[in-house]
C-alpha cells in the first residue's frame, strides 16, 4: 500500500474543489442517473431597482432545493416569502419537479414555511447552539 497524505484546509484550491465535485457528480450519475441540476433564483426589486428579497437554490433529480431565502427587514410580514416560494415552486414544476425541500433554524421562518405547506421531516438540535435546524419538504 502506498503512502497517502491527508490534509485539512480552510482555503482549498478551486481546482481541487472542481475535481472533487466532478468526480462525485460522475459517480452519482453512474449510480442513479443524471441529476439535471439547474440553478433557480427568485429576485424581488423595489421601484429603485434595489433587491429587497430573493431565493437562491436549484433543481435536481425532480426536487427543488431552496438554499437561501431572504427578505429585507422592512418588507417582512407582508407575505413576500410565501409569494417567492410559490414562484420558485411553479418554475420547479415546469421543470418536472415533484417536490421541494428547505431548512431553517429561524422559528419565524419555520412558521412561514409551514404556512406555505412545508412539513418537517427532520431536525438537528443545537445547530446553531440554542436553536434547532429543521428540515422541511413539500409535495408539488
Amino acid at each position: 500500500m502506498s503512502y497517502l497524505a491527508i490534509s485539512v484546509t480552510e482555503t482549498p484550491a478551486a481546482e481541487d474543489l472542481a475535481l472533487i465535485s466532478g468526480q462525485l457528480t460522475a459517480f452519482n450519475e453512474a449510480d442513479v442517473g443524471p441529476a439535471d441540476r439547474r440553478p433557480l433564483a427568485v429576485v424581488v426589486r423595489d421601484d429603485a431597482g434595489s433587491i429587497v428579497a430573493g431565493i437562491s437554490g436549484y433543481t435536481a433529480w425532480g426536487w427543488l432545493y431552496v438554499q437561501w431565502l431572504w427578505v429585507a427587514e422592512d418588507q417582512r410580514g407582508a407575505g413576500l416569502a410565501g409569494r417567492m416560494l410559490a414562484a420558485a415552486e411553479a418554475d420547479a414544476k415546469a421543470r418536472g419537479c415533484h417536490s421541494a425541500y428547505i431548512d431553517t433554524f429561524s422559528p419565524v421562518a419555520l412558521k412561514t414555511y409551514q404556512r406555505a405547506g412545508y412539513v418537517p421531516f427532520g431536525a438537528l438540535e443545537d445547530f446553531p447552539p440554542g436553536r434547532t435546524r429543521t428540515f422541511l419538504q413539500k409535495r408539488l
